[in-house]
């Protein structure tokens, strides 16, 4: 019989929504948090012969409870990541279990190698970053590459909608950097600092919306996996009140106001929250690739994914949710602790996207 996949924060904000994919697809998920109440809410959503829980916490009760529930692959959703340790996969890897996460911390997801050594020597994959940056970013560049001779510049970028749904680690990852000095990235001597950097992006539908710097893997890792010359990532909040407001605060963080954004992350997120009704529950992506194409002539290649009534949040949870099904069908044989660069085609993605209202738009302008 199929063993379960074991979804680590399984009734949070992304791990609902691998839950609903993967029990659509016929494959049983165990639930997994710390709160029963919740867990047992959300599990009455889901087919009853799919779904089970196991209440525990992650940092006390991991090494046992994998004993007891023998998962065919863990998916750890509990971030956020940019302050964490490996103790989750370590965990995994002890007993030969497949891990996967959606880590978005630069540092944790580059540094995921240094468990590659331990997870070939028990033959299973330990796979970091299994989300919109680096496995959708990836996936695109892998798409259009060979279009080009050279890429030597990507500017990209991510835009939620007012009303679609954040969690309170994706706000904490956030807050973690905003105003404070940012590692430098490939084609760029600037300073750069978390939520500055601003500028204006359109995107089709949405129209434009304020952007600003982030942190992200992909700034360590896309160029040395495509020879990628200047790298440039943002993200933005669909309303200029929202984005600007924390933009003046990552000024006040600059200036050395002794400021803990993530500390009071739970009270900013609810404060967002309020100014709900002023905003969409649409968001989106771009990517802009510029270079030469084999001729040496110069090429561009915009592409854009629109997510719409609400949808958007399901963009993250789709290199996890593929990955994990084909662990349980037994058809990958990926082994050692990776990036999540390369692994997730285009084509995969917007497959696995096909029942929602997700839009892709590209051209060459």
């Amino acid at each position: 019989m199929p063993r379960s996949v074991l979804i680590l924060g399984g009734y949070g904000n992304f791990g609902k929504r691998i839950a609903n994919t993967l029990t659509r697809d016929n494959i049983s998920i165990i639930i997994a948090g710390r709160n029963a109440d919740k867990a047992k809410a959300f599990a009455q959503q889901l087919p009853e012969k799919l779904v089970s829980i196991a209440i525990f916490d992650v940092n006390n009760a991991l090494d046992a409870e994998l004993q007891r529930l023998q998962p065919a692959v863990v998916i750890n959703t509990c971030g956020p990541f940019q302050n964490s340790d490996y103790r989750v996969a370590q965990a995994c890897i002890k007993q030969s279990v497949p891990y996967i996460d959606l880590a978005d911390g630069r540092d944790f997801v580059t540094g995921i190698s240094s468990l590659n050594e331990q997870a070939t020597a028990k033959g299973i994959p330990v796979i970091s970053g299994a989300s919109t940056v680096p496995g959708l970013s990836s996936a695109v560049i892998e798409h259009f590459k060979d279009q080009f001779s050279v890429i030597d510049e990507m500017s990209y970028g991510i835009s939620p909608g007012q009303k679609a749904e954040r969690g309170l680690a994706t706000t904490q990852a956030i807050m973690s950097y905003v105003g404070k000095g940012l590692k430098n990235v490939a084609g760029s001597t600037h300073p750069r600092y978390g939520w500055q950097d601003i500028y204006r992006q359109k995107f089709p539908v949405l129209g434009k919306r304020w952007m600003a710097n982030c942190d992200i893997p992909d700034l360590d890792l896309l160029p040395t996996y495509y020879n990628i010359k200047s790298l440039r990532f943002s993200a933005g909040m669909e309303l200029s009140l929202v984005h600007l407001g924390i933009w003046v605060f990552s000024w006040l963080i600059r200036w050395g106001l002794p400021l803990d954004l993530e500390k009071h992350a739970a009270p900013l997120l609810t404060l967002s929250n309020w100014f709900n009704v002023f905003g969409s529950d649409d968001g989106g992506m771009h990517i802009i690739l510029k270079g030469k194409d084999p001729t040496g002539q110069p090429l561009t290649r915009k592409w854009f994914i629109i997510g719409l009534d609400g949808d958007g949040p399901q963009i993250p949870t789709i290199p996890a949710i593929i990955l994990a099904k084909k662990i349980v069908r037994g058809e990958d044989n990926l082994m050692g602790a990776i990036p999540c660069v390369g692994l997730v085609t285009l084509e995969e993605y917007l497959k696995e996207l096909a029942p929602f209202n997700i839009q892709t738009y590209q051209d060459s302008n």
